[in-house]
């Protein structure tokens, strides 16, 4: 989960400048949460205190009204309403990262992944991400290799990872939808030789750059083991107090604090 926090806020600032290198710098003044880091942790709190998710994900945003959210998203948290809106966007496979830690069987993790996307994103492809995601990261924290990984979620889902982030990179553009940047977010982990790499293979390809950074980040923490320290406390200091303590009270409870 920490993870997809820190790919969020160094994505942050490159959503709407796009870059096409790995060469940057991963913190700048610049560097904030979105609304990706928002609804990972409220899904984080849902999980701890059992309420619903769509419950969290509108406490949230209004705790949180100005982080970036998505337009029909925006609609859909400030209404009275809990039906969903048949999304495939993005949404649902960034926030879903506490999902694929919390549960300890691939089958809880698909369920929930599900339950987790269907509050809003109830659309087949909106569903698919989400559980695309939080089976990736259960299956790396698990101990597989990424080529298990590969094939498992090539083979679950459908995703075509036949493209190399060379072959991805010249023509990638803004794509918010899953099935449009899942894939890309997951092929950056895939060519990735640690969690620094993984985060510069994200952004570098352009696109969706905090969502992609933040989905890329949750799996390759998953993999990998854990944040580097450096990059662990970067993120941490661009937290206000509330998401720091949930998400350390979320790290808690799952044994990684």
């Amino acid at each position: 989960m920490l993870g997809a926090l820190a790919g969020d806020i160094i994505g942050s600032r490159f959503e709407w400048h796009n870059i096409k290198t790995r060469v940057f710098e991963l913190f700048t003044d610049s560097s904030r949460f979105t609304d990706d880091t928002v609804l990972t942790v409220a899904q984080a709190d849902a999980l701890l205190t059992g309420e619903s998710f769509a419950r969290k994900l509108k406490e949230y945003f209004r705790l949180y009204p100005d982080a970036g959210y998505g337009g029909i998203f925006r609609q859909w948290a400030g209404s009275d309403s809990l039906e969903p809106y048949n999304s495939f966007g993005n949404g649902s496979a960034m926030r879903v990262s506490p999902v694929g830690w919390y549960f300890n069987d691939l089958a809880e993790v698909l369920d929930e992944a599900r339950r987790s996307a269907a509050v809003t994103h109830n659309h087949p492809e909106g569903i698919k991400g989400a559980q695309a995601v939080a089976s990736a990261i259960f299956l790396a924290r698990s101990g597989e290799c990424k080529s298990a990984i590969r094939e498992f979620v090539a083979a679950r889902f459908g995703y075509d990872f036949k493209w190399t982030l060379a072959d991805i990179r010249p023509w990638y553009h803004f794509d918010v939808t899953c099935q449009g940047s899942v894939p890309q977010a997951l092929q950056a982990f895939f060519e990735a030789d640690d969690f620094e790499d993984a985060i510069r293979n994200a952004v570098s390809i352009g696109g969706d750059s905090d969502t992609i950074a933040c989905i890329t980040g949750a799996v390759a923490e998953a993999f990998c083991g854990a944040v580097p320290d450096v990059i662990a406390k970067e993120a941490f200091s661009r937290l206000d107090d509330r998401l720091a303590r949930v998400t350390k009270c979320f790290l808690a409870a799952i044994g990684r604090q």
